[in-house]
């Protein structure tokens, strides 16, 4: 049994997690940041959650398996390698494209943005799949 005290520091902590993870993940390809330290935080978030109540409790406010994430992110890393080559591009080369979102100025994105979501599932499945069964034995 945790204290009251961290249950509830956790729920505004891991919120607030979570949405730095999305920062870091979002700034990634302009300044430091990233796939990598975004899936850093965001696994941090999952296991401080699962400190403060339990890993079952974890478990099913990740939503997905751990170890499916891993292939998820796999699959987004490699499109953003293998969508270049369909335009005749060498592999991983940057793509870029810009939208307007609800009538805003437009937004720039690009492949390395996808590949970064990619690293950030990736890592965040690996970091939760060795600590969350560490946790259960």
């Amino acid at each position: 049994m945790t204290s009251i005290i961290l249950q509830t520091a956790t729920r505004l902590i891991f919120t607030l997690l979570l949405l730095f993870a999305i920062f870091l993940l979002l700034r990634g390809h302009h300044e430091p940041g990233g796939g990598f330290i975004a899936g850093l935080v965001a696994s941090s978030a999952f296991v401080l959650y699962a400190i403060a109540y339990d890993v079952g409790r974890a478990r099913s406010a990740l939503g997905i398996e751990p170890r499916a994430l891993i292939g998820c992110g796999l699959l987004v890393a490699g499109f953003s390698g293998v969508l270049p080559m369909l335009m005749q591009k060498p592999f991983l080369t940057g793509l870029w494209g810009s939208w307007a979102a609800f009538g805003s100025a437009p937004i720039a994105a690009g492949t390395p943005l996808v590949f970064d979501l990619g690293v950030c599932l990736t890592v965040v499945g690996v970091i939760l799949t060795i600590i969350l069964a560490l946790a259960e034995e």
